[in-house]
């Protein structure tokens, strides 16, 4: 498929799918290349054919929709958030947590793709100073849409290039080489919990003290959608509770319950109660 006829295409299909053309224009080479497959596998002569059979059978397009997930994903990604969540966010939640008499700050990764994010925040609690989080527990409630990387996110085991931005004191407590790739310590992986959900559909649980939704939502849904899925992660969050977007995402307008804790990091704060200081 020439890229003409991929961005005619995408152009064409992903608003059917209350997607949006520009958070694709990027990665549409990757999409393209799973419809230009799935063409070869129905044996359509070309793209113009593959439209027509969408317009005949409504069903593909759930197989159009699974082949629009985009799972680009590493450790530490976004140095700066996580420096502020160490730093600001986490002693500040964890204590909103004691104070409620809770056990474990409860955390949700929306989209988390091969595990990566969180990952990193599991092994971010690890290495926190024991009087950080005086008994208090971690738990992480990781989902994403897509089997496949799910199963890869259960093993917990990694190529170099997905911890290039881990700092070397977390690679070297952390990970463990083994068949030339990096495994995660057996004991930092219980933290997680690894469950299929589509982010489109209600909350898996909660409330929650943290959630993120990083390059996900707010980048490949339309304005509609958005907006949506935004009220549902408000919702299920605990009342100063915190939602991380994506570093280059912004709130959409109308999501009602959140307020900037840093605009800079794109965190947003669940209005409510006074907010406790560790």
């Amino acid at each position: 498929m020439k890229d003409t006829e991929c961005v005619e295409f995408l152009r064409w299909a992903l608003p059917r799918l209350h997607l949006s053309w520009p958070g694709f224009r990027k990665v549409r080479r990757q999409v393209c290349r799973r419809v230009e497959r799935r063409r070869q596998e129905l044996g359509l002569a070309d793209v113009a054919a593959y439209r027509a059979r969408l317009e005949e059978r409504a069903e593909e397009w759930a197989v159009l929709d699974g082949l629009c997930r985009v799972t680009i994903s590493r450790f530490y990604r976004d140095r700066g958030l996580w420096d502020f969540l160490e730093r600001e966010a986490l002693p500040e939640l964890a204590a909103g947590a004691a104070a409620r008499g809770d056990a474990a700050l409860e955390a949700w990764s929306a989209g988390c793709a091969s595990g990566e994010e969180p990952y990193t925040l599991a092994v971010m609690w690890a290495l926190a100073p024991p009087s950080r989080f005086p008994g208090l527990e971690l738990h992480v409630l990781a989902t994403d849409v897509d089997e496949v990387v799910l199963r890869r996110a259960r093993e917990a085991c990694y190529p170099a290039s997905s911890l290039r931005d881990v700092p070397e004191s977390w690679r070297s407590w952390a990970f463990a080489e083994r068949d030339g790739l990096l495994c995660l310590r057996p004991e930092l992986a219980r933290d997680v919990t690894f469950a299929r959900h589509d982010v489109r559909d209600e909350p898996p649980g909660g409330p929650f003290d943290l959630v993120l939704c990083r390059n996900l939502a707010f980048t490949y849904f339309d304005p509609d959608l958005r907006r949506a899925v935004g009220d549902r992660l408000a919702g299920c969050l605990h009342p100063g509770g915190a939602l991380v977007l994506g570093a280059h995402e912004s709130m959409p307008a109308g999501v009602r319950g959140l307020a900037p804790w840093s605009e800079r990091f794109r965190v947003y704060r669940k209005c409510g109660l006074p907010h406790y200081r560790p």
